[in-house]
């Protein structure tokens, strides 16, 4: 199996009743619940189709079939895959993350990932001076100079979500979380510019002050306000250097496929009975919060 690379539109998403409620029947019970329970309904239909998106996975990849797969989370709240593993990809590794108009996911035989998306917006209550003030400990010296010198403010936006999007990706890979010193890592982009549709593969980390060898960073724009960072390394070869990992993260990086909800369900069997009341609880549900500031025109 080769490393997998999907984003789906949550966004612009807008399920027809027969579409949320097939949707709703093709995942667990308390997924089911839990995504019921979000006030917005565009974080409903980010969770709903990153839980989607991991089924279809498993499904297409490890042959389970959909409705035998059994889907848990860390006390960290990750999902991983219950079933007792006795196939080719034993390894599996897969990483979710939606934020903006895109869930992605990315995922690996044998390297541990970690994806993260970031889109390029205003803070919504306050200043861009103020909201990098609050952000200061979050990064570096070198970072800070490089967000300041980016241009414009919305040059300067673009710049800080592209290192937040890095540095969220290590995190997630690694499943440290909460109480990490975000400081320590340290990234130097390239090239400055993204170009949207290419992966690039140049930015480098360093961690506390070496440079670490065993992990590579693909990156990627969605479109002109998402970036997605995609960490490839393993847990366990921090400053290490073995030849298996070395080789696979030197492989030519993968594209984002964007998928359908025809591609998130082709694969699914339902798994409950149809609710209405579901739909009914989804269609009174506000898009999202409202904003105070817009981006640039």
């Amino acid at each position: 199996m080769e490393g997998v690379r999907w984003a789906f539109g949550c966004g612009p998403w807008r399920p027809r009743c027969s579409e949320w409620l097939l949707a709703a029947r093709c995942v667990q019970d308390e997924e089911r619940e839990r995504i019921g329970r979000f006030i917005f309904a565009k974080d409903a239909k980010a969770a709903m189709s990153g839980r989607l998106m991991i089924r279809k996975l498993i499904a297409e990849k490890m042959k389970i079939p959909w409705n035998e797969i059994q889907l848990k989370r860390t006390i960290k709240g990750k999902p991983f895959l219950a079933n007792p593993v006795l196939n080719i990809i034993p390894n599996l590794n897969f990483n979710i993350s939606h934020q903006g108009d895109y869930t992605v996911l990315a995922a690996e035989p044998i390297l541990q990932v970690g994806v993260d998306i970031m889109k390029t917006d205003f803070p919504g209550s306050t200043s861009v001076a103020e909201f990098f003030r609050i952000m200061k400990r979050q990064f570096t010296d070198h970072e800070w100079n490089t967000i300041h010198t980016a241009g414009d403010e919305w040059e300067k936006l673009d710049i800080f979500y592209r290192y937040w999007a890095l540095k969220e990706s290590f995190i997630k890979a690694v499943g440290i979380g909460v109480g990490f010193d975000l400081q320590r890592i340290e990234f130097h982009v390239s090239p400055l510019h993204l170009q949207e549709g290419h992966v690039h593969k140049e930015t480098i980390m360093f961690l506390d002050g070496e440079e670490e060898k065993t992990w590579a960073f693909e990156e990627t724009m969605l479109d002109d306000r998402h970036h997605v960072a995609v960490a490839l390394g393993k847990q366990d070869t921090i400053g290490k250097y073995p030849g298996e990992v070395q080789e696979n993260i030197n492989e030519e990086p993968s594209q984002f496929i964007l998928l359908t909800y025809q591609d998130l369900t082709s694969s699914a069997i339902t798994m409950a009975p149809e609710d209405p009341m579901y739909w009914r609880n989804f269609e009174a549900k506000e898009e999202k919060p409202s904003r105070q500031r817009k981006m640039p025109v």
